[in-house]
């Protein structure tokens, strides 16, 4: 059996996520180059829902993808907001941790310039978490484990391998989008973890700086070589199915974009929810192409998905 089509069971969710949650918080029309000790008047301010995980498990939910997701808040105002926006879309919550050292929820300060932004990141829960902060049951009732921002929640890091070596044993398939690195380093755990990983989901810059290599064909093969399906998101140019050796490219859906904030985390959703319907790969990332851009056309990573009109149609419209 196709083991991306591997049914465990008992179940009880499509897909089980351990991540990082927080808001973002969004100035559109500052400056790129910010001069210090001068007042900088932004265009327009947006709160939304924010961190990779916490995107990906709402618009997976929204979408109609079970959903159990961990996650460590503070005991905060901005803990709660975010936990609330995220059971909205239907993911399960009820393994949410809360902190008992009196550090606070994290939050992201984004500064979209066009095409680039700034991202300005107090992690505060997210480095808490621990592997054995963690209910194995939980995560083992899904079909999928994924993981994200492998970097901000660098609590899981000692026990994370024999987390996901478990887990690969009691039948989940496991799948990783490391996003960026803050401190550039691009190592660490990541070798340890990379071998037990089924899926890999990095943009190119990212690919590239998890080989070491200044192209993406020698990318695709170092890394190739280590993790048996590699789907490389390209923005506004499609996206990259590399699959034990063979490159499959996959057409962009062309759209006016509004905000590209959380577009790789809601290509990441439609990807794995075709993933686990079985369908194959070049069509899952062409799934992935849908929800990636139908997030591109409300502010922040959620709002497109929270908008069910917008949602449904552009969906309907756009897949195959």
């Amino acid at each position: 059996m196709n083991p991306h089509t591997h049914l465990r069971r008992e179940t009880r969710f499509d897909i089980t996520i351990v991540g990082e949650i927080n808001l973002d918080l969004i100035l559109y029309g500052l400056p790129r180059d910010l001069p210090v000790e001068r007042e900088l008047l932004a265009a327009n301010f947006q709160i939304t829902l924010g961190s990779s995980s916490a995107i990906l498990a709402h618009n997976l939910a929204a979408i109609g993808t079970t959903v159990g997701f961990i996650t460590c808040v503070g005991r905060d105002s901005f803990g709660e907001m975010a936990l609330k926006r995220l059971a909205e879309s239907g993911a399960d919550l009820s393994g949410v941790i809360h902190a008992t050292t009196g550090t606070g929820t994290g939050v992201t300060v984004l500064l979209p310039h066009g095409p680039v932004r700034h991202i300005l990141t107090y992690p505060g829960t997210m480095a808490e978490l621990t592997c054995a902060d963690l209910d194995f049951e939980y995560l083992a009732s899904g079909r999928h484990f994924h993981l994200s921002s492998l970097f901000l929640q660098t609590g899981l890091h000692s026990d994370l391998p024999a987390l996901l070596t478990k887990l690969r044993s009691w039948g989940l398939t496991v799948s990783l989008d490391t996003n960026d690195d803050p401190a550039d380093q691009w190592g660490g755990v990541l070798d340890q973890v990379l071998p037990l990983v089924d899926i890999l989901l990095p943009n190119e810059g990212e690919l590239m700086r998890i080989a070491k290599v200044s192209s993406l064909e020698e990318a695709l093969a170092k890394v190739g070589a280590v993790v048996p399906l590699i789907v490389v998101k390209r923005g506004s140019r499609g996206a990259l199915v590399y699959e034990r050796g063979v490159t499959t490219e996959i057409a962009p859906i062309q759209v006016t974009a509004i905000d590209t904030i959380g577009a790789g985390d809601s290509f990441n959703a439609g990807f794995l929810a075709a993933y686990l319907q079985g369908k194959p790969y070049a069509v899952c990332a062409a799934a992935g192409n849908v929800t990636g851009a139908l997030s591109t056309q409300r502010t922040g990573g959620t709002e497109a998905f929270r908008d069910s009109q917008l949602r449904d149609q552009f969906i309907r419209e756009f897949s195959q």
